[in-house]
C-alpha cells in the first residue's frame, strides 16, 4: 500500500472516530440540562438496563431529511432516538431510547423509521423489546409524516402483542402518540416526579375546561399507578426502576414459543407453611393481608406484584414455585373485603391474558364474598367488564390451579378460576365456604316467612343459618360433588401446588380454530 493511500485510510478512520464520538456524545450543554432536571441521558439509561458492554447500536449516523422551519440547518446524528440490542443476564433484549437532548425527543420521520426497524428486528429475532420513553410527541415541523410514524409504531406494537414481551419505561413527559404506544405494551414502568403521560397536557385542559392542574397532577407516575391503572410499576429513581425492569425480564420467556426461564430452587417444594394458620383468621368476616400468604407459598418469599397501587382488592403477581415462574391471582380481604369490582376484574383479566400468552402457569387464591353491589358499578358496566376476567380464564390454556382459602360466593366463585370454567386442579382449605351466597343471606331469603312468624325471630334465624351451613356450605360439600379435587391442610399448600404444577408442566391444550375471539369490552 502506498504512503498516500495509507495516509488516506488513516484520515478516514480518524474522521469516522470523530463522527461516532460526536453522535454518541451529543451537546454537552443539553446533557447538563438533562442532568439538572434529575434525569439520566438516553445512553446512560441503556447502560443501566443492559449487561455491561453488550449494547450494539443500529443506525447511529441516521439523520433526518426534512426541510422548512429551520430543520435543514439542524440535522443531528441519531435524530433523537438510540436503537439497538444487548443482553440482560446474558439473554438478548432489543431497546430504543428517546434522547430528550435532541428535538426534545420528538418523533419525526427518520426517528420513527429507526424505531420501526428495531421493532421488526425484535419480532423476527423473538426477543423482548424495551422502550425508554422521554419524548415530546410528534415533531410538529414534520407534520403528517410524524403522525404516520406513530401509526407504524402502533401497528407493530399490536403485531408483537402476545408474541414477544413489550415493556415501556416512562422517563419524561410523554404526550399524545408518545403515550399510546406504552398503553399497547405489556407493562408500563414509571418514575416519580419525572414521568408524565397524558393525551392532552395541562395547557390544553385549562383552555378547554378551565381546570387548573399540574403535569404530575394530571398524568404523573402515582396518578397512573393508583388512579388510572395505566402504570403497572412506579419507583422513586431511574436506577431502581431499570433494575426492576431487568428483574421482570428474568421472569419472562423471550417469546411465546418458549417457557419462562426456570432456576434450580433452593427452597424445598414440600416446605410446610406453619405460619399460614396464624395469618388467615377462621372467621370469614375478619380481614388479613393475602400477600403474607403468597410470600409463605412462593420460593424464598419473593414476588413481583403488578399494579400494586391500583384495584388493591385483587393481587396479581409473578413469582417462582420450585424454580418455575408462575402467575398468581388472589383476592385481597384487606381491601374492600376482597370483592370483585370493575377495576379488579379488568386488572385480573389483563394479567391472566398476559400469563396465558407467554406460557406462565396460573395459581388462583380465592377468598371472595362476591361482586361489589351498587348503582355506580352496575351503570359503569360491571356485567360487561366483570365478564373480561371470566373470558380470560375460560380462554387460558396454561396450567391452572385454584385454592379456596375461606369463602367463595356466587358468580365471583365461578369467575375466580373454578373447576367449572376449566381449572385443572381445584383445592380448598378445610374452612372453605363455597355457595351461592353466605349462610346468613341465604337463610334470610329461604326462610324469611318462618323467621318472621317465629316467636323469637332472631333465634329462629340463627337456627336456620346453622341448618343451611350444615347442609350446603360445609367444607366437604363441593368435594363430594367433584367440584374440588381435595380439601388440604393449609400447611401443605406449597407442597400441593408444587406437585400439581410438576404434573401439569407438559400440559397441551388447543383452542378451536378461529381468527381470534371477541372478548367483552
Amino acid at each position: 500500500m502506498s504512503t498516500q493511500s495509507a495516509a488516506g485510510t488513516g484520515d478516514r478512520l480518524e474522521e469516522l472516530s470523530r463522527v461516532k464520538e460526536s453522535a454518541r456524545g451529543g451537546d454537552p450543554g443539553a446533557t447538563q440540562r438533562q442532568h439538572a432536571k434529575g434525569k439520566l441521558t438516553a445512553r446512560e439509561r441503556v447502560e443501566l438496563l443492559l449487561d455491561p458492554g453488550s449494547f450494539t447500536e443500529v443506525e447511529t449516523l441516521r439523520r433526518h431529511r426534512a426541510t422548512g422551519f429551520g430543520l435543514e440547518a439542524k440535522r443531528p446524528y441519531t435524530d433523537g432516538v438510540i436503537t439497538g440490542w444487548g443482553t440482560v443476564d446474558g439473554r438478548t433484549v432489543f431497546v430504543y431510547a428517546h434522547d430528550f437532548r435532541i428535538f426534545g425527543g420528538a418523533l419525526g420521520e427518520a426517528h420513527a423509521q429507526k424505531i420501526h426497524k428495531i421493532m421488526n428486528m425484535a419480532i423476527s429475532a423473538g426477543a423482548p423489546l424495551v422502550s425508554l420513553n422521554d419524548g415530546a410527541g410528534a415533531r410538529i415541523q414534520e407534520g403528517v409524516s410524524a403522525l404516520a410514524g406513530y401509526g407504524g409504531i402502533f401497528q407493530r406494537n399490536t403485531r408483537a402483542s402476545g408474541v414477544i414481551p413489550q415493556i415501556s419505561v416512562m422517563l419524561g413527559p410523554c404526550a399524545g402518540g408518545a403515550a399510546y404506544s406504552p398503553a399497547l405494551t405489556d407493562f408500563v414502568f414509571a418514575v416519580r416526579d419525572i414521568s408524565q403521560m397524558f393525551i392532552t397536557g395541562p395547557d390544553v385542559v385549562r383552555a378547554v375546561t378551565g381546570e387548573e392542574i399540574s403535569q404530575n397532577g394530571l398524568g404523573g407516575a402515582d396518578v397512573h399507578a393508583g388512579v388510572s391503572g395505566v402504570a403497572h410499576f412506579v419507583y422513586d429513581d431511574e436506577a431502581t426502576c431499570l433494575a426492576e425492569v431487568r428483574y421482570l425480564l428474568s421472569l419472562l420467556p423471550a417469546n411465546n414459543r418458549e417457557l419462562p426461564p426456570a432456576t434450580a430452587g433452593t427452597d424445598p417444594p414440600d416446605r410446610r407453611l406453619d405460619a399460614v394458620t396464624g395469618i388467615v383468621p377462621s372467621d370469614g368476616n375478619r380481614s388479613y393481608d393475602i400477600r403474607r400468604v403468597i410470600e409463605e407459598i412462593v420460593d424464598d418469599g419473593e414476588l413481583m406484584e403488578v399494579h400494586a397501587a391500583w384495584a388493591t382488592n385483587l393481587v396479581c403477581a409473578l413469582a417462582r414455585l420450585d424454580g418455575r415462574v408462575v402467575g398468581i391471582v388472589a383476592n385481597q380481604p384487606a381491601s374492600l373485603a376482597g370483592v370483585l369490582d370493575i377495576k379488579a376484574s379488568e386488572k385480573g383479566a389483563r394479567f391472566v391474558q398476559f400469563c396465558d400468552s407467554f406460557n406462565i402457569p396460573l395459581i388462583t387464591l380465592v377468598d371472595v364474598p362476591g361482586f361489589l353491589p351498587g348503582v355506580e358499578q352496575e351503570h359503569e358496566g360491571i356485567i360487561r367488564r366483570g365478564a373480561k376476567l371470566l373470558y380470560a380464564y375460560c380462554n387460558a390454556t396454561v396450567p391452572r390451579v385454584s385454592v379456596v382459602l375461606r369463602k367463595a360466593y356466587g358468580g365471583a366463585y365461578i369467575v375466580m378460576d373454578s373447576r367449572s370454567i376449566g381449572a385443572d386442579i381445584a383445592l380448598a382449605w378445610p374452612g372453605n365456604e363455597i355457595a351461592v351466597m353466605g349462610a346468613e343471606g341465604a337463610a334470610n331469603v329461604i326462610f324469611r316467612r318462618e323467621i318472621a312468624a317465629a316467636d323469637d325471630p332472631e333465634s329462629m334465624r340463627q337456627e336456620k343459618i346453622r341448618q343451611y351451613r350444615s347442609e350446603l356450605v360445609h367444607p366437604y360439600y363441593s368435594a363430594e360433588r367433584g367440584l374440588v379435587d381435595d380439601v388440604i391442610d393449609p400447611r401443605d399448600t406449597r407442597d400441593a401446588l408444587c406437585r400439581a404444577m410438576s404434573m401439569l408442566a407438559a400440559k397441551a391444550a388447543d383452542l378451536p380454530s378461529r381468527k381470534h375471539g371477541n372478548p367483552p369490552q
